[in-house]
């Protein structure tokens, strides 16, 4: 019974949000149309124009998804990575979207980590801090001091987002699957995959448990690493909704004058917070998806802080290898290296346009021969490399668009710290020393041993399947299933297949009754005439079946 009370309230619940979906929709729709009849533009509010012209179809867009909410503002956020999903002119409209929230009432908020923490917080904190120092769409952080003296931020959930966030996600999938039916072009680009991936993203951030182990990840990784630091996560204060992370502070990257004043090295702080972020890539598969200026501090020593772990990426060892040919391929300008490394990234053995694809590549590479190899910026080429793929309707994982959009960070990172810092250069090591290890004789003894296991163990089972196939054939019980795409192409076939087993069926079911009558009674005029007519008959259908002729 309570299961189904929470049932219809879940349906009521997604029955308000689509009326307001639908809202904003017919509003933002009836406002562009009404900007475009001049008599009703005096009825159009000033803030829907731009420099005195109504908004383009792009930045509809882009207030329509602001307007919807936080769902849909990291839907679009999401969607601004994704060159074979969306335009150009969409993606950088995209790219201006922030997740923008009201302050959540601090009494209403303070009762939240309280309801999480089971008690008031003076039991968990000595000195707790009533203001919020940040405001996010899911989250609201404020800082504290523990018992023991380590200061702490404390990341709380707003109430009830996760419900509004679930129903967004049930009308997106609804949406997605009604719009594959009614455009099936759309079934190229996986809108359906896509929505579910998207789903899947933003319930693991509404899961702080899944952060927690992010950055205790990370803490592991670079435990040792002097130039890094990452945040102690408190497991034992830490819930679901609840995040409790050790405070970071420093000085932003972005304020350059800030650093100098601090005896900082913004050089330095470029090359630490490059290396960082590949030893992240190339050697762990594990990195942080968001580097930006907001989440990362600068501490004395030019020590780089990393915060906010709750989008993150994750690499396959293919992955790792791609960027590794990729780097080594551009490295030497070798268009053929490139190529494959992008052929086996797309999980392509084997692919027929493969001369097109390495033409393309070389013609791309054409354009930077002039410049240095230090000279060049890493991210916008392996992005052009990635865009020409598209092109030849090549499917790319969907990791490879957030390591993309890392390396772009990163690179704009150093580049602005440093302008003579150069990502290609710091990143070849790396590359060369992933490949080193591909082709080490430790892993090279390592696959043979797994080829000769697979082999093993094809030699063990290949008598017991021979078997069960025999038993299978042997009980009438094997299965062999069949799809035909074009169906007309055998219905006249078949037709005519049926009509012809028919007939046979019919004469033999004659010509025996007649044998049966004729052996009964060898003077029967029935059992002659039955006999004489099957005669005829099988005789006719012998000669049509002999000298038909196919046109």
């Amino acid at each position: 019974m309570i299961w189904r009370i929470w049932e219809y309230r879940l349906y009521y619940l997604q029955i308000i949000r689509a009326l307001q979906i639908i809202s904003i929709l017919i509003k933002n729709g009836l406002i562009e149309w009404m900007g475009g009849k001049r008599w009703l533009r005096r009825f159009v509010p000033a803030k829907y124009f731009h420099q005195g012209v109504m908004r383009s179809t792009p930045e509809r867009i882009r207030i329509i998804l602001e307007d919807l909410g936080p769902t849909f503002v990291k839907f679009g956020q999401i969607l601004a990575d994704r060159p074979d999903m969306i335009n150009e002119p969409l993606r950088q409209e995209f790219k201006k979207l922030q997740s923008k929230a009201q302050p959540l009432s601090d009494e209403i908020a303070i009762g939240l980590i309280e309801k999480e923490l089971r008690g008031p917080v003076s039991n968990y904190f000595e000195h707790f801090d009533p203001i919020c120092i940040g405001s996010a769409s899911i989250g609201q952080v404020y800082k504290a001091t523990l018992k023991g003296g380590q200061e702490v931020i404390i990341k709380i959930q707003r109430p009830n987002i996760e419900t509004k966030i679930k129903s967004d996600l049930y009308l997106m999938r609804y949406i997605a699957r009604k719009l594959v039916k009614a455009y099936p072009g759309l079934a190229a680009i996986d809108i359906e995959g896509f929505v579910e991936e998207f789903g899947q993203i933003i319930m693991s951030e509404m899961d702080y448990f899944s952060e927690a182990s992010n950055a205790q990840r990370f803490y592991d990784m670079f435990r040792d690493y002097p130039r890094c630091r990452i945040p102690k996560v408190y497991m034992e204060l830490t819930t679901k909704r609840l995040l409790v992370l050790e405070y970071l502070e420093g000085v932003n990257p972005d304020q350059t004058d800030e650093l100098k004043a601090n005896g900082l090295d913004t050089k330095i702080i470029a090359e630490n917070g490059t290396h960082i972020i590949l030893k992240m890539i190339l050697k762990h598969g594990f990195f942080h998806g968001d580097p930006h200026a907001g989440n990362i501090f600068i501490q004395p020593g030019n020590v780089i802080a990393l915060i906010d772990f709750g989008m993150v990426g994750i690499l396959k060892p293919k992955e790792m290898n791609f960027l590794a040919g990729f780097t080594l391929g551009m490295a030497t300008q070798n268009a053929k290296m490139i190529t494959e490394s992008l052929i086996l990234l797309c999980g392509k053995k084997y692919y027929p346009q493969s001369e097109n694809l390495q033409f393309n590549i070389q013609d791309m590479l054409n354009k930077y021969e002039p410049v240095p190899y230090e000279k060049l910026n890493f991210s916008i080429i392996l992005n052009e490399c990635v865009q020409i793929v598209i092109r030849h309707e090549l499917q790319i994982p969907s990791s490879i668009y957030l390591l993309l959009k890392t390396l772009a960070s990163i690179e704009k990172f150093g580049n602005r710290l440093d302008p003579d810092i150069s990502l290609s250069i710091i990143i070849k090591p790396y590359a060369e020393e992933l490949i080193k290890q591909k082709y080490s004789v430790k892993q090279i003894a390592n696959e043979l041993f797994e080829t000769i296991q697979d082999y093993g163990k094809l030699i063990r089972e290949f008598p017991s399947e021979i078997n069960e196939i025999l038993y299978r054939i042997k009980e009438g019980k094997l299965i062999h299933e069949i799809n035909i795409r074009d169906k007309s192409a055998l219905s006249g076939p078949a037709r005519d297949f049926s009509q012809r087993i028919s007939l046979v069926m019919i004469l033999g079911f004659m010509i025996v009754c007649a044998t049966i009558l004729i052996v009964f009674d060898e003077e029967s005029l029935f059992g002659r005439f039955l006999f004489g007519v099957s005669v005829v008959f099988s005789s006719w259908a012998l000669f049509r079946l002999l000298f038909k002729t196919k046109l």
